[in-house]
């Protein structure tokens, strides 16, 4: 029980710092001044990141996942790691580029960077988190239950780190409606039962703080504003 409650916090911590610590490591990395920090942390941003998935895969039900179970995981595995290499490595390459705007190495540069890659790689995320909550209520724990505190300070970080990734990412139009439906659709499942499924009371916290965020923001300003639009980072 302890064991994977510490697997969430894990998993969350984890999470946020390798989608959010690169915005404030700019600096060049000594070795190759062509790159930054931040570039060369992202490249084991999926080496921590998706095992930790499976894990909570795992861990997460009263039964370990199936070969179906397991080959599905491997495809959205397969998505968001294809999401963030593509990010990474278009990235990089459009910090060189940036005199060039209107360029068509720079158009398609951009379009892999900030378009198809964030795409890709939030789906990914997004499939992940649905196949974590339908697993956990599939396979709920009998003869246990959690007292959900950790898995509640956890599922905040979570919502809190979709809500900036969303936003910043550009992605509002898909991970907005998605925490809508994944913190209603966990609500439905997990009623009077979440003490005895905590990977999905876990989403279902992070998801909902999410889906309030967005509204809020989006009350506020009108609209979906990027922080970077905004000056703030």
């Amino acid at each position: 029980m302890k064991r994977l409650s510490i697997l969430i916090l894990v998993f969350t911590l984890s999470l946020s710092f390798f989608i959010l610590a690169p915005a404030f490591l700019n600096q060049p990395f000594a070795p190759n001044p062509y790159l930054k920090l931040a570039d060369v942390l992202d490249i084991f941003t999926p080496l921590v990141i998706i095992p930790l998935y499976y894990l909570l895969l795992y861990y997460g039900g009263s039964q370990p996942p199936s070969l179906r179970s397991t080959i599905v995981f491997l495809v959205f595995a397969a998505l968001w790691v294809l999401g963030q290499g593509m990010h990474l490595s278009a990235n990089t390459i459009g910090h060189w580029l940036t005199t060039t705007a209107g360029d068509q190495i720079y158009d398609v540069t951009y379009f892999y960077d900030e378009v198809l890659s964030h795409y890709l790689w939030h789906l990914g995320a997004a499939a992940l988190s649905a196949q974590l909550i339908y697993n956990s209520w599939r396979h709920p724990f009998q003869d246990q239950t959690f007292r959900l505190v950790v898995e509640s300070i956890a599922g905040i970080i979570y919502g809190l780190t979709i809500f900036i990734i969303g936003i910043e990412g550009g992605t509002v139009a898909l991970m907005f409606p998605f925490s809508i439906i994944a913190a209603f659709a966990a609500l439905i499942l997990g009623w009077g039962k979440f003490k005895r499924i905590p990977v999905l009371s876990f989403f279902m916290i992070g998801y909902a703080l999410a889906a309030l965020i967005f509204i809020g923001w989006g009350l506020y300003w009108g609209g979906f504003p990027q922080f970077s639009h905004l000056g703030w980072i």
